[in-house]
């Protein structure tokens, strides 16, 4: 199989050895002057001066653009898929032998779900970002592609969901993603006023993206795997629930 997983960064970094992973430098247009040795997303055609609304969505825009491959990805420089198992962080990210096992089964994989338990997707974001985008994007489903209505609605109620934007994709279906995708987030781009987004709400377009990776699936009735997601960094997980915890119970301010 010919495989390639993008991996977005921003920074130096140590990145997995196999030849199927391709680090790009995310946002390369906004800092020429870093040179980090590895393609930039800013060659062809490119939303790479997006980055910062867009997040790792302007490497995934480049490698849709760009790449011809069997199969294509995209991971981050701190976030790999994962075997289950012991040995140590870079022991544990999947090497082609072991993906290619994976995509024996389905044409997709993905990073197991998320669950928050005690609050439906819909609940989370809101509580995390603000609900403008979700009603925007739902408009823009009712009017352009009413047909993902069932799937969003369903979606959204759930406590579950695939997140990070991670995932592994035959060829055909990641281009027919990509463009789903993209149509809705340009249009999302259209509509929103986001000049009063802090940094980290601004970031919203890759946000909603991570919750409409299982909208699309449902509604193709594509099967997919799971694997696991190890973590390049310490993971501050009495923070993170602190943060959850937080956001669920004291209203967000505009």
């Amino acid at each position: 199989m010919d495989i390639r997983i993008i991996v977005a960064t921003h920074k130096a970094y140590q990145f997995p050895p196999d030849a199927m992973y391709v680090p790009v430098h995310a946002g390369k247009a906004l800092h020429p002057e870093l040179d980090l040795g590895i393609p930039g997303d800013d060659t062809g055609e490119n939303i790479s001066h997006k980055n910062p609304n867009y997040c790792e969505l302007t490497c995934l825009y480049w490698a849709w653009k760009q790449l011809q491959a069997d199969y294509i990805g995209l991971a981050h420089y701190r976030r790999h898929f994962a075997r289950s198992g012991l040995g140590n962080k870079w022991q544990r990210v999947l090497t082609r032998e072991q993906l290619e096992a994976l995509l024996e089964k389905a044409p997709v994989v993905l990073p197991k779900k998320r669950n928050y338990y005690i609050e439906t997707n819909y609940q989370q974001y809101i509580h995390a970002h603000h609900e403008a985008d979700l009603k925007e994007t739902e408009k823009i489903l009712r009017d352009f592609y009413p047909a993902y209505l069932p799937a969003y609605e369903k979606t959204m109620a759930s406590t579950m969901g695939h997140r990070f934007n991670m995932f592994v994709m035959r060829q055909d279906l990641f281009r027919d993603y990509c463009g789903w995708l993209f149509d809705i987030l340009f249009k999302l781009e259209d509509r929103l006023d986001i000049s009063r987004y802090s940094a980290y709400d601004a970031r919203v377009f890759g946000f909603v993206a991570e919750r409409l990776l299982d909208v699309w699936l449902l509604t193709n009735h594509i099967s997919y795997v799971e694997a696991a997601v190890c973590n390049m960094e310490k993971q501050h997980w009495g923070k993170k629930i602190f943060a959850f915890l937080k956001r669920k119970f004291i209203k967000k301010k505009v």
